[in-house]
């Protein structure tokens, strides 16, 4: 019989690459942040986030929640390659060939270091051409104001972006359910653009998350768009 210890030396299982104690590093006192890699991490406070809201919606109106997504995605596209680049290099395989269970651990691990919040994946819309992203603790809901549907907009762009490099398709997200409206979590649809656009006409009509997704699989039957 192969001894646990055998088992592991022989291997070499990794760890948590994201485990905070560990990949978060710097110093303090020169208020350095770095991750396990060396390279910089930025810490961004609740005030300045808040200010950056206001100061956009003041400026731009109904416009700052574009550049709000556009801010996202960018940032989404830069998170993917950073995130790709070293859970490739520490399990020694690219993503598309790590496992299903490694790749969701890994995001969910990352999310939560960042501080972004607690991350699941729903797939049982699979087959139907959509993936359902739920976050609990939402750092981006958290600097919104209450009362403000579906405002997540950095955290849509940021979603929509890292999704879509994942999957080399272009994929938009609609935010379903906001922690800022007092939902339980964030909520975000994700597919094709022409899908799940139609979407957003239905939250303005204060549909809760599972009509929107009862509407975008009943849309998805009949063939027709969303």
């Amino acid at each position: 019989m192969i001894s646990v210890a055998a088992l592991v030396q022989k291997q070499g299982l990794p760890g948590n690459l994201f485990a905070s104690d560990t990949y978060i590093q710097g110093d303090m006192e020169l208020g350095l942040i770095e991750n396990r890699h060396g390279s910089r991490l930025l810490a961004l406070p609740d005030t300045l986030l808040r200010a950056v809201h206001k100061s956009l919606e003041h400026e731009v109106g109904p416009a700052a929640a574009q550049v709000l997504r556009e801010c996202g995605g960018i940032w989404g596209k830069n998170f993917y390659r950073r995130f790709s680049t070293e859970v490739s290099d520490y399990y020694g395989k690219s993503l598309a060939e790590l496992t299903m269970g490694e790749l969701i651990q890994s995001l969910q691990e990352c999310w939560k270091t960042y501080g972004w919040g607690l991350l699941d994946l729903d797939v049982n819309y699979s087959q139907q051409g959509f993936l359902v992203v739920k976050i609990k603790n939402s750092a981006f809901a958290a600097n919104e104001t209450p009362g403000n549907p579906s405002g997540c907009w950095v955290e849509a762009g940021l979603l929509s972006a890292f999704f879509s490099q994942l999957s080399g398709r272009n994929l938009y997200a609609v935010q379903t359910a906001c922690e800022s409206m007092q939902a339980e979590e964030n909520c975000f649809v994700l597919g094709i653009p022409e899908r799940v656009k139609v979407a957003e006409a239905w939250l303005g009509e204060a549909h809760d998350h599972q009509t929107v997704m009862t509407r975008l699989i009943a849309g998805s039957a009949d063939g027709l768009p969303g």
